[in-house]
């Protein structure tokens, strides 16, 4: 804020400068943008209420620069949907090569899952059958707030067996699968975005793998759409038909994400080609 307001007087804080504060980070970082007109909104209103100034708050959202910026909302929209183009996933997966780390397995993981970046990073010892091949997500760490059964490929057990030293060192089964810095901390987000940043593509979100899934699955496979959905954990949205589904196709989202995971890894001389009716999916 100094840049912008410097030692000007409160009294002087007009919605000029509160734009010339925020418009120049509300598109490349909404979040801490929205922290920060919260924050002299806080500062005027106590001004204010001290006598300091009089007149509306110019920080004001609600009925004020809600005209004047767009939404938040629709800001993140735009930035968490930025997705690879499945064409570039093979080559992209080449890219991490023999790159080693928590933040690395977790991308490769939320890759591999087709899994929330909050899921990924969240997920315990605890939640994990390596034997079942299972990882299921509790009900209180999904959005739709209901139990999540992922099926977990060869590669992705992999990226478990290689973490599992790691858990070794503890005797507590519900420890972090990608532990953070500090102990009892799961892994930020933020790494996986760091990750992202030093393959050099600045472009892209953890968040939007899941995209990249849903574009190939649609487009290289013939698996259903209720398969596909299942898999990324969406609700059935057709209340009629939510009502009559009592099982979560397990069976038939493991075929998939077997078939994902063969595309993610597939050799050079054969990325890019996915047998159209993989898996047997209808």
């Amino acid at each position: 804020m100094w840049p912008a307001f410097g030692d000007l007087d409160v009294t002087a804080i007009d919605t000029g400068l509160v734009l010339k504060a925020i418009e120049p980070i509300w598109n490349s970082k909404p979040e801490t943008a929205s922290r920060v007109r919260g924050r002299i909104e806080t500062v005027l209103d106590w001004a204010s209420a001290r006598g300091y100034r009089h007149g509306d708050n110019p920080a004001r959202w609600r009925g004020h620069l809600d005209k004047l910026l767009p939404a938040r909302s629709r800001v993140r929209a735009v930035k968490d949907h930025v997705a690879l183009d499945y064409a570039e996933l093979n080559a992209f997966w080449r890219s991490l090569g023999g790159k080693e780390g928590v933040s690395v397995e977790a991308l490769r993981f939320a890759i591999l899952t087709a899994a929330r970046t909050g899921e990924v990073i969240g997920a315990t010892w605890s939640e994990v059958d390596l034997n079942a091949k299972v990882w299921t997500i509790p009900a209180a760490r999904m959005k739709a707030g209901k139990e999540h059964r992922v099926p977990l490929s060869k590669p992705a057990v992999a990226v478990l067996e290689r973490l599992k030293p790691i858990a070794d060192f503890s005797p507590r089964a519900d420890d972090f699968i990608f532990p953070g810095g500090k102990t009892g901390t799961p892994l930020s987000s933020v790494a996986l975005l760091m990750t992202l940043r030093k393959t050099g593509r600045v472009d892209l979100t953890a968040h939007g793998f899941r995209s990249t899934f849903r574009d190939w699955a649609a487009e290289r496979t013939a698996f259903a759409s209720e398969v596909i959905e299942l898999a990324l954990a969406h609700s059935i949205k057709d209340k009629t038909e939510a009502a009559y589904r009592r099982g979560d196709l397990f069976d038939k989202r493991e075929k998939l994400m077997a078939a994902w995971a063969a595309y993610c890894l597939a050799p050079v001389e054969t990325a890019g080609v996915t047998p159209i009716r993989a898996g047997g999916a209808r």
